[in-house]
């Protein structure tokens, strides 16, 4: 009999448990991390921020050409900078996007020739040439050419309209970069006719790409995927071309985008093929299609390719209860045999399943392991997900037939989640506490003055994602409320998340009211549409019971998808294990115990290094403390932090994501643990009436900033500047962040991409140099983000001059100075 763990939600169903299949002895490979690529994924340097953009490990984006009139931002060659540094691997450069319009403007070859030439020359004079693939069409059997008409002979003509010039541009590149990688053909879908045409024509006149690349982006393709695979290398095989290296450039629609349920049977598929694979670019650039928030901030999808990062050694064989099956539960998984770890994602669909691995080793494991289950659920495009929550870990004996069988019970469809198998050593976990929790979807609630609307379904693949489907809009009249009937277990606070879309272009706000009481106010952040889904989350007290939970209409208009209580515990805290943390140099790892909170401890010598990425529901100060045998070093926002073991520290944190890097001489590390909700005592704030403004910038009266107003007019010439005097305790490292606004965009007349623009500002902290600071559009000049800036403070008075001498800098609402080391 296989050994077991505890459901881990609600109690199993009537019916069997789907069971889904791991095979640790069929191995795939090395893992290769090919589907984390995105199209317009990265938007500006520091757009998502690096703190979002390393942990993610991605291996190839796609992005227009410099100059490229397609979209306002997003350039190659601008935004590699930032991708190189975070240890991206290649981009690839959509050469047709040095047109404005889609589809392209067909001006002829001739057109063309000259601008292919000048994007050339400028990558490859580039001194990271060699990572750039360039695509010389995109979608041709949609644009200049129609080569999906169905008519042969109309076919065969433009089919040869299409190789005529693939040919003059392919040899136009390589007498400029002889080196040149070019991919190709690039087709809107998967179409065996071109392709066999294509490659015969291709190999007899050696203009054959370097990478193949087509789009996979209906749900079909969850289905056809494997079949077009298959297809394909047997269509290389029949023409005696050698397996060509594959990018699935554009994959997925708007109703996978950020989902980590759907994204899961994406990745395994094109993983489990070693392909490359970039998400496809619906929305807004600058967010990982649909995966960060704002800049910095992760969303479920982040989480996911977080985890998806976090696989090493080999993917291992994954057999889901339906194999290229629409929305089902699929997975991948992976075995290192050097770090003593198995890893499985999964996700998909509803109900309970069981994991079944088989093949575990007892010459990798022992006879015991310790299984952690963890979720990563849907928190919608806009909305922030904390750190994933471990739902249950727990000592098992492997089976003599060396199976273990993890089962979980009541999976969210739109959710994944994560596995662990680490050697179980001696000792017991302790059970991780999971707050009770329940959701309720609007649609299923009473509604006034509203209407249910059907969001993101198989045969509407572009509609965007919807909880269960449906969300509630036109709550535009004034009677308009969505009333909610819950029912909790015990007296005591309890956080409400409410799913919700604002596309009035201003903060929008509604009325909540318990039981008919007196109102509050939420207001919520303005959002790209209505059905681009952000979350807002507020706490309420409730006694044991039932209760009506009202959001009544207030100023403008918001649409609502579904609300989550669960129950406050407290402060929130989260554990970082050691043992899947990113490393570098050669660090061991001990399972010797797991006992207590943890899968065992990562032993780390002089120049191994550990990174850890901790989580910030906002800019503030938290408690860190590092479990550890003996003193480490933390890294963080450049400053260096010696740390003896089990000591709490008060470290400065911004919101989203931050990469925190421990090293140590000789240290056992378990965890980094972190607890607070980003105290700002001891802060340092200065509000905009507080700047000596000069060159035309302005204060401008609002209701909206914190202050009653903000900073405007600002940059655009180099005398415009605006200057803030901080008084420093002490002199040292400080976290910078700066609340601003704007909404810089330009229409280019897509049907389904937002060309917001970011703006830049030259930061000046004293004598130092300018330093450039990018930041995103915040989707209506109403609504203050954040960005943090690590900054050196003199003790004493400090200038900090913001300005921008050739275009507009963002309005400022405050800023605020925290040092990365806090006194406790």
């Amino acid at each position: 009999m296989a050994a077991t763990l505890p459901a881990t939600q609600s109690a199993a169903a009537a019916v069997d448990p789907q069971r889904l299949t791991v095979d640790l002895a069929a191995s795939e490979g090395p893992v290769m991390l090919g589907a984390n690529g995105a199209l317009y994924g990265l938007s500006d340097d520091g757009v998502p921020s690096d703190a979002a953009l390393e942990p993610l490990k991605i291996t190839s984006i796609s992005q227009k050409p410099e100059g490229g009139a397609q979209h306002p931002n997003g350039d190659a060659l601008t935004v590699s900078r930032s991708f190189f540094r975070n240890g991206g691997g290649e981009i690839n450069v959509m050469m047709q996007d040095i047109y404005a319009k889609w589809p392209y403007e067909d001006l002829g070859i001739d057109d063309y020739l000259p601008k292919v030439d000048k994007i050339t020359k400028e990558v490859s004079a580039d001194p990271n040439s060699d990572r750039f693939v360039y695509i010389p069409f995109n979608e041709p059997d949609q644009i200049w050419y129609k080569l999906d008409v169905s008519d042969q002979a109309q076919y065969e003509k433009n089919r040869d309209r299409f190789f005529k010039d693939w040919k003059t541009v392919y040899q136009r590149i390589r007498a400029i970069d002889p080196d040149a990688r070019i991919a190709g053909p690039n087709e809107a879908a998967y179409h065996n006719r071109l392709l066999k045409d294509f490659l015969a024509f291709a190999k007899r006149e050696n203009v054959l790409p370097q990478v193949m690349t087509w789009h996979e982006l209906g749900s079909g393709s969850l289905r056809d995927f494997q079949a077009h695979y298959d297809d394909y290398r047997a269509l290389e095989r029949a023409a005696g071309i050698a397996p060509l290296k594959i990018n699935i450039d554009e994959y997925a629609n708007r109703r996978d985008l950020s989902v980590p349920g759907q994204l899961v049977q994406w990745v395994s598929m094109f993983e489990r093929n070693k392909v490359y694979a970039n998400q496809a670019y619906w929305d807004a650039a600058g967010n990982m299609d649909g995966n960060v928030v704002r800049s910095n901030i992760p969303n479920g999808g982040w989480w996911f390719f977080r985890w998806y990062a976090g696989l090493t050694g080999n993917t291992v064989k994954v057999t889901p209860p339906q194999a290229n099956t629409i929305d089902t539960l699929q997975g991948l998984a992976s075995l290192d045999t050097a770090r003593r770890q198995a890893q499985v994602l999964l996700g998909g669909s509803a109900g309970d399943s069981d994991v079944v691995v088989r093949n575990v080793s007892r010459s990798v494991f022992g006879r015991t392991v310790t299984a952690t289950v963890a979720e990563a659920a849907w928190s919608g495009y806009e909305g922030q997900h904390a750190t994933p929550r471990v739902l249950a870990r727990t000592k098992v004996k492997v089976a003599a037939d060396g199976t273990v069988t993890v089962p979980l019970r009541g999976l969210h469809k739109m959710s994944a989640y994560r596995i662990v198998l680490t050697p179980g050593g001696t000792g017991t976990p302790t059970a991780p506490s999971v707050p009770w929790s329940a959701s309720y979807e609007a649609e299923a609630a009473a509604i006034t003055g509203g209407q249910v609307y059907t969001q993101g379904t198989v045969s509407n693949a572009n509609g965007y994602a919807a909880s269960g489907t449906k969300d509630v809009g036109s709550l535009n009249q004034a009677s308009s409320k969505v009333d909610f009937t819950v029912t909790v277990p015990e007296n005591g606070t309890y956080d409400l998340a409410i799913l919700y879309g604002n596309q009035s272009g201003a903060p929008a706000t509604q009325k909540l009211s318990l039981d008919g009481g007196t109102p509050v106010t939420v207001t919520y952040p303005s959002t790209e549409n209505w059905t681009y889904r952000a979350k807002k989350d507020v706490t309420v007290e409730l006694s044991a019971g039932t209760h009506v939970l009202s959001l009544a209409k207030g100023a403008a208009e918001v649409t609502l998808d579904r609300v989550d209580l669960t129950r406050n515990t407290g402060a929130p805290t989260a554990r970082y294990e050691a043992t899947l943390a990113d490393i570098s140099g050669r660090p061991s790892y001990d399972y010797t115990s797991s006992a207590g909170l943890g899968t065992g401890a990562l032993v780390l010598r002089r120049g191994d290094k550990a990174v850890f990425d901790v989580y910030a529901p906002r800019d503030g100060y938290y408690t860190v403390v590092p479990r550890a045998s003996a003193a480490v070093t933390l890294a963080l926002h450049g400053e260096k932090v010696a740390a003896a073991p089990e000591r709490p520290l008060r470290l400065y944190l911004v919101a989203g994501n931050n990469r925190v890097a421990v090293t140590g001489g000789h240290a056992a590390v378990r965890s980094l643990d972190v607890s607070g909700d980003g105290s700002t005592a001891g802060t340092l704030s200065y509000e905009a009436a507080s700047a000596t403004l000069a060159g035309g910038a302005k204060l401008v009266e609002s209701a909206h900033a914190s202050g009653g107003s903000y900073i405007g007019s600002l940059g655009n010439s180099p005398d415009s500047t605006a200057e803030f005097t901080v008084d420093a305790p002490r002199s040292g490292r400080y976290v910078l962040v700066v609340h601003y606004a704007h909404n810089d965009r330009r229409d280019n007349g897509h049907s389904y991409n937002t060309d917001i623009m970011s703006r830049t500002a030259d930061i000046t902290v004293g004598a130092s140099a300018p330093r450039t600071v990018t930041f995103k559009n915040t989707w209506s000049a109403d609504d203050y983000w954040t960005v943090g800036v690590p900054v050196d403070l003199e003790k004493g008075a400090n200038r900090v001059t913001f300005g921008n001498p050739g275009a507009w800098a963002p309005d400022i609402d405050r800023i605020e100075l925290g040092r990365v080391l806090g006194r406790s």
